[in-house]
């Protein structure tokens, strides 16, 4: 399960199948060093996204894979 607590390179390391997911949601700068620290949470309000709708959406993806 993927949680708001998890840091972006976390969840790119562990379920590199979401990075288009990641993408598509608006987090373009996955590759840069500083991000891999983010948690998701942290990322969904720099971003603007309410963090339970992208919780849903990341967890619908990574149990599909």
């Amino acid at each position: 399960m993927i949680t708001k607590e998890m840091s972006i390179g976390e969840v790119v390391s562990t379920h590199p199948e979401l990075i288009e997911t990641l993408m598509e949601c608006g987090l373009h700068c996955l590759g840069w060093p500083a991000s891999q620290a983010e948690t998701l949470e942290e990322a969904a309000m720099v971003h603007g996204m309410e963090i339970d709708e992208f919780m849903n959406i990341l967890n619908e993806k990574a149990d599909k894979e």
